[in-house]
């Protein structure tokens, strides 16, 4: 993607120092050396408590820090405002951004329920001049722009069915302790807001639109330990779902944070009537098309003919990452704020994406129309 970037230096604020934080830094500090453009001031960064936050800025290159989240957005050095902080903060947080005139870069899932994620849509359709965007970096790897260049171009012919899995294991020991993440009020839905939303992403990016979903949930641990004695596990562990798109074609869904053994198995195929595609994210280097005639699959490994992967490597075969990933997200956002397309996904297109999780968490095997 050729992209115009911003000649004048924005403002950064990032608010979370964990691993998306850091992301979110290492992705600041990168993008226009890997894009050109005009290199973002680091200006403040936000976590508590304030010697945590001191530590943290001075590592990741910002400025100054601050304990008080409220006073980032309000800084008037600050252009745009990255969010990752755990999601029941989510709407606060940008719904405030916004309204101080901010641009927001905000990690997913958008909220913890459906009428967050509405609210937060309402106000950014009211902030036309304000660029939103949604942490879902894997729609950014060289692999999947080409395998979404291929479908779109008839590569496959018509795609009739999607089949995808996102698969983890960082929940399946029994013995982990309880925390935010499993519960409504803090961690919202469970392995559909953490892993599925990112398969949706993909999904609905490949096949369009869904028009009706049937899924079951199911909690594999229901009480974990915690230094208050065991407490409940509110939300889900796994989920299946059947899809109906609104092009007629059809599709599974399947999402586990305890499938022991699994890492980041975030695993798909497009079936096409001239075709098929196949991808997996714990092998994200590789895509694998079949077309009618020929007698298997060929591998295409990652190289400079896919986008994006030039600007980080000149030489085909080698190696693409999850941070670089991130940097193509960062380049995504400051080409829309200076006048590019939209990035996507938008606070628009992530309420299509909390849509669905949502309905396969209420269908309890009953289908729910979109």
């Amino acid at each position: 993607m050729t992209a115009h970037l911003p000649s004048i230096p924005l403002g950064v604020g990032l608010i979370g120092t964990g691993f998306m934080g850091k992301c979110h830094a290492l992705a600041w500090r990168t993008v226009a050396a890997v894009f050109g453009g005009a290199h973002p001031r680091l200006e403040v960064l936000c976590d508590v408590p304030g010697d945590k936050a001191r530590a943290f800025a001075a590592q990741f290159g910002f400025v100054r820090h601050s304990d008080d989240w409220r006073a980032v957005i309000a800084d008037p050095a600050v252009d745009v405002v990255s969010i990752t902080t755990p999601n029941g903060t989510h709407r606060e947080m940008a719904e405030a951004a916004l309204r101080a005139g901010k641009h927001v870069w905000l990690e997913k899932p958008m909220a913890l329920t459906l009428e967050d994620a509405r609210s937060m849509a309402a106000l950014a359709a009211e902030c036309p001049g304000q660029v939103t965007i949604l942490g879902y970096n894997y729609l950014r790897s060289p692999a999947f722009q080409a395998a979404r260049g291929l479908v779109a171009s008839g590569a496959i012919g018509t795609p009739t069915a999607f089949r995808g899995v996102y698969d983890e294991d960082y929940a399946a020991d029994p013995t982990l302790p309880w925390s935010w993440r499993h519960t409504h009020a803090g961690g919202g839905l469970g392995a559909l807001g953490d892993l599925g939303c990112h398969l949706v992403s993909q999904m609905v990016a490949l096949m369009g639109p869904v028009s009706e979903v049937t899924a079951l949930t199911h909690i594999a641990v229901p009480m974990r330990p915690s230094s208050e004695g065991a407490k409940p596990v509110e939300n889900e562990d796994s989920a299946l779902a059947l899809i109906r798109f609104a092009s007629g074609a059809q599709g599974s869904f399947a999402t586990s944070r305890v499938a022991r053994g699994r890492k980041c198995r975030l695993q798909w195929e497009v079936h096409g009537t001239e075709g098929t595609l196949v991808f997996d994210q714990e092998n994200m280097n590789e895509l694998w098309l079949h077309r009618a005639g020929e007698a298997g699959f060929a591998r295409h490994l990652t190289g400079p003919a896919q986008p994006d992967f030039a600007a980080f490597c000149p030489a085909p075969g080698h190696n693409f990452g999850f941070n670089e990933q991130k940097v193509i997200e960062a380049r995504d956002l400051l080409a829309a704020i200076a006048g590019g397309p939209a990035c996507g996904p938008d606070f628009a297109a992530g309420l299509e994406i909390e849509n669905i999780i949502h309905a396969m968490a209420a269908s309890n095997g009953r289908p729910v129309q979109l």
